[in-house]
């Protein structure tokens, strides 16, 4: 059974058609990606599936479970993590913080345990921090945990949402263009830690990405969506011999 499952979803923005009766599945462990002109509809896409726009039609099944009308909060604690195009980080946090806080939507010891310093409190706390430097490793950013957000490089930054991303203990993880604006050698990082994260983590993945090496490297199966609908959906080599996927990119070669 796929781990995520979406029918005929389409959406509307007042008479605008945003994305026309798209599916996906993504099994368990699987890395999918989605690619497309500016405008095509991918980031709408990711927001549909994770609650922050609500699909006008269709279906989408996380897990088995449906999760349309579902808030954000509730997708994310049901095992869907995300990062966004732009930087959604916070400037007065330090980067161990950062993945600090999005560990503590799985804390059980509750106020009373908050407010008076339980033995569980400070055996949970413990335990989230150890899980956040953990993750900051993983990023090759524990040695700036006590950094705040701000000082950090911007390729650095990226790793920083990711692995806060990650800290919700997602079974599939979103990652929207997370190579934005990153200069060559933070591109090869940022490959290196993506495969890391599948191969240790054995999480599903889902790439936004305009870097089409990238893709062609990272992902099994690739759709090409343009003015909110699907051309093209196969793996690398067949997507990238495509006569409607290369005529969507304006004739570039594919692999560049």
């Amino acid at each position: 059974m796929a781990l995520l499952e979406i029918r005929h979803m389409t959406h509307y923005f007042g008479g605008l058609r945003a994305v026309h009766d798209y599916n996906l599945d993504v099994a368990p462990g699987q890395v999918r990606g989605l690619i497309g002109p500016n405008g095509a509809g991918k980031t709408t896409i990711f927001n549909l599936i994770t609650g922050i726009h609500r699909p006008s039609e269709g279906r989408i099944e996380l897990d088995g479970e449906e999760i349309v009308g579902r808030q954000p909060h509730e997708i994310a604690a049901r095992g869907l993590g995300r990062t966004f195009q732009d930087l959604r980080l916070w400037r007065h946090m330090s980067v161990l913080d950062h993945v600090k806080m999005a560990r503590y939507s799985k804390i059980g010891y509750g106020l009373v345990g908050a407010f008076f310093g339980t033995p569980r409190r400070n055996r949970e706390e413990a335990q989230i921090e150890e899980k956040a430097r953990e993750l900051l490793e993983m990023m090759n950013v524990s040695h700036l945990a006590d950094q705040p957000v701000p000082n950090l490089p911007y390729g650095a930054q990226r790793r920083v949402e990711m692995a806060r991303a990650l800290a919700t203990e997602p079974k599939i993880l979103f990652l929207d263009e997370p190579t934005a604006g990153m200069n060559p050698e933070e591109l090869i990082q940022m490959m290196g830690i993506i495969r890391t994260v599948r191969e240790k983590l054995g999480l599903a993945i889902f790439l936004i990405e305009h870097r089409l090496k990238m893709v062609m490297e990272l992902c099994e199966i690739i759709q090409t969506l343009v003015f909110g609908e699907v051309i093209a959906e196969g793996p690398p080599d067949e997507i990238k011999n495509n006569p409607a996927v290369i005529e969507a990119y304006l004739g570039k070669e594919i692999v560049e």
